[in-house]
């Protein structure tokens, strides 16, 4: 039986691949490119296109005995889908739609989705337990939110059960440097301030100090990439043993605020970065921090990359050895 991942060129997408295929499953990757790599795919079959393409996935699910979904393509700039959000509500809502209908239509009943903390939006508590409010700030995570819902219908009516992972800010990369993160443009803190290490950039942006946070700067739970795969592979085996539907939350349930990560990332490579601050993005809460107790006892999630210096290092160690990412 083989697992079709979408999204599996981008940045969660291709470490999931990297782990799943250590656990020798059979999987074939769907991509459209946009934002992924394909050098980033190693060893699997791969098909480039959209979801929105109905005859290209009745073609992926005919010639592949597909048993099992797991979705990350995806648009996730936050500050893009505040100017545009009709794009998020196209690529985001509408390809699910289209993807979780040729599995109904093929017989395919189980799906892990990758989900996020986003659809939470501002927290009334802290840690945020999985069923802490669900109202997002930003277009981002009401899309998220929006196919979770059709995933609990999809299940009430045709049985399609499904696995929603909501995670918070992944990071790192793989430690033996095979591939890591490269976004074009970059929007997450870590490569960003990496970047200006590597004297890409002139400064890193800190938006927003006034935040009710110790340090004025917004506080977010980092999770390592390889940890995020790790529990997309258990979310799939537990499908495989109880078809049971449900919705998750991964972190380290430690936040760490934009100062502390860059003091962080100054650490790790010795070279002093100038930041500069600068206003506000409009959607960002103050805190996000997980709890993710479910996951680990009903999943048997263990994270093994827990520390934000190792997270790091193993960032460093793949922007060192690929400065212009798969450009290189």
């Amino acid at each position: 039986m083989t697992t079709l991942v979408t999204g599996g060129a981008g940045y969660i997408g291709s470490h999931t691949l990297l782990y799943i295929k250590e656990k020798n499953e059979e999987f074939v990757v769907l991509d459209s490119l946009q934002t992924g790599h394909r050098e980033a795919v190693q060893g699997a079959t791969f098909y480039q296109g959209e979801l929105a393409d109905a005859d290209l996935l009745d073609k992926i699910f005919s010639e592949n005995d597909i048993s099992a979904v797991i979705h990350f393509a995806a648009d996730s700039l936050v500050g893009e889908s505040m100017k545009d959000p009709l794009k998020y509500y196209e690529n985001n809502v509408i390809g699910s739609y289209h993807l979780i209908k040729k599995m109904v239509e093929h017989g395919v009943k189980k799906f892990v989705f990758s989900s996020t903390a986003a659809t939470y939006g501002e927290p009334v508590s802290v840690p945020i337990t999985e069923d802490s409010p669900t109202i997002p700030t930003n277009p981002y995570g009401e899309t998220k939110l929006a196919i979770e819902k059709m995933l609990k219908w999809a299940d009430e009516a045709y049985g399609v059960k499904s696995i929603c992972l909501r995670y918070f800010n992944a990071a790192g990369a793989d430690p033996e440097g095979k591939i890591g993160e490269d976004h074009q443009p970059e929007s997450h803190l870590i490569p960003i301030v990496l970047q200006a290490a590597l004297g890409q950039r002139a400064h890193v942006s800190m938006f927003g100090d006034d935040y009710p946070t110790e340090d004025g700067t917004c506080v977010r739970d980092y999770i390592h990439v390889l940890d995020l795969a790790q529990a997309h592979y258990l979310a799939l085996q537990r499908l495989e043993k109880e078809e049971k539907s449900g919705i998750y939350n991964l972190g380290n349930g430690n936040g760490f605020s934009v100062k502390q990560v860059i003091e962080t990332c100054k650490a790790v490579t010795g070279i002093d970065i100038k930041t500069v601050t600068a206003p506000r993005r409009t959607g960002d809460p103050a805190v996000l921090i997980a709890s993710s107790n479910k996951a680990r006892s009903e999943l048997g999630w263990n994270p093994e990359y827990s520390s934000l210096d190792l997270m790091i290092k193993h960032a460093w160690n793949w922007h060192q050895h690929h400065p212009d990412g798969y450009g290189d």
